[in-house]
């Protein structure tokens, strides 16, 4: 069984290819993709080579995390069945070509507790999935906050930042500021208000959630804190993060790194979605065929009107 996937042979070398796929299990699925999106934090930085070294890290690669598809084939301990619509936070089936994380391509095989069920009425909304928990596991702090306080600063207006307004909207926050130099990106708020970090003259924040992936930036938002405030670093860095510790000191700074999603968070944004509080409008803006992955690609990292490209994978 083989599937069409986009490959990442090296930074910047991107193709489509005919991958030959690992036979299914008794656990796994295997899902028709349909659409799945591009991400302009960590699938940018495997692109151009800045994507720092973890283990499994290397190339070639299939890059995505966030598709959605049919189940065509469910084994008997998968907990699935034929026909259900699922999001797939990538797979690993594609033979001696790493899954980073592995969600751009025709076809998937992955096991059944990896996907999620998602109604039909979302449609290809459902590849912002990923995003909407990562969003929530960075407010709920990871279920390990007993009254987690939302960020009343949100730094940066993509799509996770806008996410992030949006779940602070929902919680009944009526005085989210978010950060946005970019006057394109500034647009669109609903509830809450875009900002660029010139106009605000605060200096009094709680929590302020930093999804830019600005590396050079910690000292600003410290000295933007309240005393006994929090900083909490929910994008992905490429390069090491260092401050000034007597600012730090003064306000008895706190800082937490959000780190992936969990089950957990998932389940609770569909419900968020499912009741009303939470949209995902407005939030994909580009679409190409999969045999355009490479312009796609390029578009979604290099246009700054771009907040989410979605790649149609039906026909």
């Amino acid at each position: 069984m083989n599937a069409t996937a986009v490959v990442l042979e090296k930074p910047e070398r991107l193709y489509l290819a005919e991958l030959e796929l690992t036979d299914p299990g008794a656990d796994d699925v295997v899902v028709d993709v349909e659409w799945s999106g591009i991400s302009t934090g960590t699938e940018r930085l495997l692109f151009d080579g800045r994507m720092p070294t973890f283990p499994g890290m290397g190339y070639p690669l299939v890059p995505g995390y966030e598709s959605v598809g049919r189940v065509i084939a469910a084994g008997a301990a998968s907990g699935l069945n034929v026909g259900e619509r699922v999001f797939v936070p990538g797979a690993n089936c594609f033979g001696p070509v790493r899954g980073l994380f592995g969600g751009a391509a025709s076809r998937l095989v992955v096991p059944g507790r990896r996907v999620t069920s998602v109604d039909d009425s979302l449609g290809e909304q459902a590849v912002l999935l990923a995003l909407a928990a990562t969003a929530y596991h960075a407010v709920a702090c990871g279920g390990k906050a007993e009254h987690p306080a939302p960020p009343d600063l949100i730094v940066g207006h993509g799509v996770l930042g806008r996410l992030l307004a949006r779940l602070t909207v929902a919680a009944g926050c009526t005085d989210t500021v978010v950060w946005e130099t970019d006057p394109v990106r500034a647009l669109g708020a609903k509830g809450y208000t875009v900002l660029h970090p010139d106009q605000d003259p605060r200096r009094d924040y709680r929590v302020i959630c930093d999804v830019s992936g600005d590396s050079a930036l910690l000292n600003t938002l410290i000295s933007r804190l309240a005393f006994g405030g929090e900083i909490v670093l929910a994008g992905f860095y490429s390069k090491a993060l260092q401050f000034d510790f007597a600012p730090a000191f003064m306000r008895e700074a706190r800082i937490r790194a959000a780190a992936e999603w969990q089950r957990p968070d998932l389940l609770a944004v569909k419900t968020l979605l499912s009741d009303g509080l939470l949209s995902l409008d407005g939030l994909i803006t580009h679409h190409s065929s999969f045999e355009q992955a490479d312009n796609a690609y390029r578009t979604a990292f290099g246009d700054v009107a771009c907040l989410k490209m979605v790649l149609d994978w039906k026909h």
